[in-house]
């Protein structure tokens, strides 16, 4: 594997560590407003941290290489998490719990803050995964062959995956996880748009495992920081909230890996859709991200 050299710390690293130390500190001893309204800062922290690592390791990392985009993944992220929180209306999977009442205004404004770190710590932590030897060795393995029917069938599954979870939540809840994907990928592909299928069609596994293993890890963190904190959120699972890591059932961990996945996916869908080269900031300079897409 070839990889740039090492780089000395950037001066954003210490920043986010600053930021998430302290902002970790504030919610979990609930210090007045600063630990009502420390998600944000508590995150952008991780995420500053994630990038300075990424950017040693490599010499190189999405905040240093391409700062608007690094702040267009903020943009990108609250609206597709508001998304699930939509869903969520259907299976009353998870519930808020806050120190006063807010008003709708109030609610809207904070959580779309607080939404917008999702996609740029899934992205960072996947880059960071990246850098090692062990994701390496996950490329050029067996090659699957992918048709376009085969494509056309998962997204009739994701669709009536989506009408399952809202006619019949009670017992379709675990496919709030999965349709997304099951759309936007084939989609992409479809297109010639950079997707997970085109990934594994090439026998190239790196992508799909490291956003799984991103989104397992951001996953511990948000499940981890949310215990002590408040606000906070908690679940109600039917049939499968047995053996909780801190709020989230053991099995619910399982949801993170599509949840990934559908990120990354819708990512290069509203590119696409922008009639913008679709891009991956996840490795650069690679054949995995095509910056040149043909269009069908």
């Amino acid at each position: 594997m070839h990889t740039k050299p090492r780089s000395n710390p950037p001066l954003h690293l210490f920043l986010g560590l600053a930021l998430a130390l302290f902002f970790w500190f504030a919610s979990w001893s609930h210090l007045g407003v600063i630990g009502e309204y420390a998600f944000f800062p508590q995150w952008l922290g991780y995420i500053l941290v994630v990038d300075g690592l990424v950017a040693i390791r490599k010499g190189s990392s999405l905040l240093r290489r391409s700062p608007r985009e690094f702040v267009a993944l903020f943009l990108l992220s609250a609206p597709i998490w508001w998304v699930f929180e939509g869903l969520n209306n259907f299976v009353l999977n998870w519930h808020y719990l806050t120190t006063q009442p807010y008003s709708i205004a109030q609610i809207i404004i904070i959580s779309t803050i607080d939404f917008s770190t999702v996609i740029p710590a899934v992205f960072e932590t996947t880059e960071l995964l990246a850098t090692f030897s062990f994701i390496e060795r996950l490329r050029a393995r067996r090659r699957f062959d992918i048709s376009p029917r085969l494509a056309w069938i998962l997204m009739y599954v994701g669709a009536f995956a989506f009408a399952g979870v809202v006619l019949f939540p009670a017992f379709a809840f675990p496919l709030a996880w999965i349709w997304l994907v099951l759309l936007a990928d084939p989609l992409n592909y479809l297109r010639g748009r950079p997707s997970l299928l085109r990934q594994i069609e090439i026998g190239d596994w790196r992508l799909v495992i490291g956003l799984a293993l991103a989104g397992t890890i951001c996953g511990f963190f948000w499940e981890m920081w949310n215990y002590f904190a408040m606000p906070k959120w908690f679940y109600t699972v039917p049939f499968v909230g047995f053996a909780k890591i801190f709020e989230m059932p053991l099995l619910g961990y399982g949801g993170y890996w599509p949840f990934a996945w559908e990120l990354y996916a819708l990512y290069q869908l509203v590119w696409g859709v922008l009639r913008r080269p679709a891009r991956a900031p996840l490795i650069d300079n690679t054949h995995l991200y095509p910056y040149n897409v043909t269009r069908l």
